[in-house]
């Protein structure tokens, strides 16, 4: 529920609409997300991901959110991670928790529409979220465990094509896992970390 779009509909401003707002919130009937924005608890189809791009407009899901969607990774994590050219940001509340991480205008691409029943939202590609990953764990001096990939879910071409538009520390880490998930080292113990059978 959006404050601005109710006081167009019932002719009444925005102040007005937000106080009977807190009234309902304060019930337990919404709960407040940003200064616009609320979740109506009456409504049991509500999907996080029908505020990604509410929220943010330029932005898609990505990173953990999206490789376990795709099936890359099993471990789900507790937030929705999205990435967006602008500024980063994060949204909690009791039902949401929204992470937006910046990433630069020229990686802005990759991703595919989908819709849940009320709205509409991006997500990566299952190899661009991978290199979006990659990426920013690397800018962060995280670590990058590739070793627990579901490879069946990527097609190894387009992950090397889509690397080849990021930096090379992404481009040469991709082509270093591609070989060796084509060629896994024979002596488990010689195995680079990371690489997986």
């Amino acid at each position: 529920m959006r404050t601005d779009n109710l006081a167009r509909k019932h002719k009444l401003s925005e102040r007005v609409v937000r106080d009977a707002l807190r009234r309902y919130e304060a019930r337990g009937l919404l709960e407040r997300v940003s200064t616009k924005i609320h979740i109506n608890h009456f409504n049991q189809q509500f999907s996080p991901r029908d505020l990604v791009n509410v929220l943010r407009p330029r932005s898609y899901i990505s990173l953990e959110s999206a490789l376990v969607e795709r099936g890359i990774i099993t471990q789900s994590p507790s937030i929705l991670t999205c990435v967006t050219p602008g500024y980063p940001q994060s949204f909690r509340g009791k039902s949401v928790s929204i992470v937006y991480r910046k990433i630069s205008p020229e990686l802005y691409w990759g991703y595919e529409e989908k819709a849940t029943r009320y709205n509409k939202y991006l997500i990566a590609e299952p190899e661009k979220a991978l290199l979006d990953w990659i990426y920013l764990n690397r800018q962060e001096g995280l670590p990058t465990p590739l070793d627990e990939l579901q490879l069946q879910f990527l097609t190894p071409a387009k992950l090397l094509d889509y690397a080849l538009r990021f930096p090379r520390t992404v481009s040469e880490t991709v082509k270093d896992f591609l070989v060796e998930a084509a060629f896994p080292s024979q002596n488990p113990d010689e195995r680079r970390p990371g690489a997986r059978r």
